[in-house]
């Protein structure tokens, strides 16, 4: 105990420089935020307290850049202004290179999923000129089935495709009575969504 009395100071301040690292290893935009900013947070204390002003200075800095983006992310995450869903061709070339790109990883999420058709129904969700999520629809009479609802690494701490799911009138007008998303889906977010997706057995319906 008189160790760590002696000692609790320098381990505070490796804590800070340890949370620093980890924040960079993050993928997820919002994630590397939040610890980034608990990082600076931290960092901010310790130099203070061994009046190392100037890294006081830069923490501070990046403590307020860090709330910044943070407030703007979770603004625009429910902001269709901030994302816009693109239809697209499920065999166009872009397409097809997003699928390959995260084949690894859409494996992870949808075990079951072997492949496009050309009648299936894609579509892309952008923020900017960044692909961050893909929607994949195959028609069954009136039943929309969903074959993929992906959200690209960088934005798994969002729900992009709900953007799509918003727009459900487009399904709608192509004939479709109900959405039914895959049984085999690992972590699905839609009772989240304040659109009417309900649970029914191993998947989740949507009333169109």
């Amino acid at each position: 105990m008189t160790w760590l009395a002696d000692h609790w100071l320098d381990l505070f301040g490796w804590f800070g420089s340890a949370l620093l690292i980890i924040s960079l290893l993050q993928t997820r935009v919002l994630r590397f935020r939040l610890l980034n900013l608990c990082a600076s947070l931290a960092l901010v204390v310790f130099n203070a307290l061994v009046g190392v002003w100037p890294m006081v200075g830069m923490n501070l800095a990046t403590t307020a850049i860090n709330l910044w983006f943070i407030v703007r992310m979770v603004r625009e995450r429910h902001d269709e202004a901030a994302f816009e869903v693109l239809q697209v061709g499920p065999r166009e070339a872009y397409f097809q290179h997003l699928l390959k790109v995260h084949e690894r990883d859409i494996a992870k999420f949808y075990p079951l999923w072997v492949g496009t058709e050309p009648d299936d129904l894609a579509y892309q969700v952008e923020k900017g000129d960044e692909t961050v999520g893909i929607v994949l629809i195959r028609p069954a009479g009136d039943v929309a089935r969903v074959l993929l609802d992906y959200v690209t690494p960088r934005y798994r701490d969002f729900s992009p495709g709900e953007f799509v799911w918003n727009g459900a009138s487009g399904l709608r007008d192509r004939g479709f009575r109900r959405v039914v998303t895959p049984p085999g889906m690992v972590g699905p977010y839609y009772d989240r969504l304040d659109v009417g997706f309900r649970r029914e057995d191993a998947s989740y319906v949507l009333d169109l």
